[in-house]
């Protein structure tokens, strides 16, 4: 069998609920979505990179950077944002379908290339995650095949399974096998972070770690945010009390 094609789909748009426009909003010279897709088209194992936003003239910003990154995009739903990753997928002829959110600018392409290679090259699964209780949040990749996501965006009814992707195979584990990967090699300190971008205190963390990090090394990974943190403990506290938001 032919290796199978690997895609990375993204989702964004301007109007977030909680921070409308947070994907153009600037770090380091740069929108935080244009360091989220350079990052992640740097992913080992990673075969084509796609934005998927909405159809709404509000997002043509949004089109333009990526674009401009010769990222391709795909339009679709606001609503149905299972629909635009299916869209996506078919428009980049996908296999394999990597999973991430552009409110993460940290991304890690190796972890998320590492996620790809425990998928192939591990025992058979349907899905696979990143431990998002073992990283910070802002590290966040699932992988999973196409015809699955082909499934759930031709069946799934609840408004919760549209508008986050994966709940329609991750709800159902009598159904597809499931895992998750990637415990760090050591312990994350300092623990129980986020970032990734859902409110102000957000954004000036992650615009703080990109302005440290950026201009003396620009690909950076998750392990030089965490030394840039334990350099300046008071940023921790900057959005501590942003709580993440779950499909459950």
């Amino acid at each position: 069998m032919d290796r199978p094609r690997v895609v990375a789909i993204s989702q964004a748009r301007m109007t977030s609920t909680r921070l409308p426009g947070k994907v153009l909003m600037p770090a380091a010279g740069r929108p935080l979505l244009a360091h989220h897709l350079e990052r992640l088209s740097r992913t080992p194992g990673l075969d084509a990179v796609v934005l998927a936003t909405t159809v709404n003239a509000t997002d043509d910003p949004v089109v333009e950077c990526a674009q401009g990154l010769g990222v391709a995009v795909f339009r679709g739903d606001e609503q149905d944002v299972l629909g635009r990753f299916a869209g996506a997928a078919a428009l980049a002829g996908a296999d394999l379908v990597v999973r991430v959110t552009a409110d993460c600018p940290l991304i890690d392409p190796v972890l998320v290339g590492r996620l790809i290679a425990a998928f192939r090259e591990g025992q058979p699964l349907d899905y696979l995650s990143i431990d998002s209780t073992r990283y910070p949040r802002g590290l966040d990749a699932e992988i999973f095949p196409r015809r699955l996501l082909d499934e759930a965006a031709a069946n799934a009814a609840d408004p919760a399974e549209r508008e986050h992707v994966t709940p329609y195979i991750y709800r159902r584990p009598d159904r597809f096998r499931l895992g998750t990967a990637l415990v760090p090699d050591v312990p994350v300190e300092p623990a129980d972070q986020r970032w990734c971008v859902d409110e102000p205190a957000d954004y000036e963390l992650v615009r703080r770690l990109l302005e440290a990090l950026v201009p003396s090394n620009p690909g950076f990974g998750w392990q030089d945010c965490c030394k840039t943190l334990r350099d300046h403990p008071d940023w921790v506290d900057i959005n501590r009390s942003v709580r993440q938001k779950t499909p459950h």
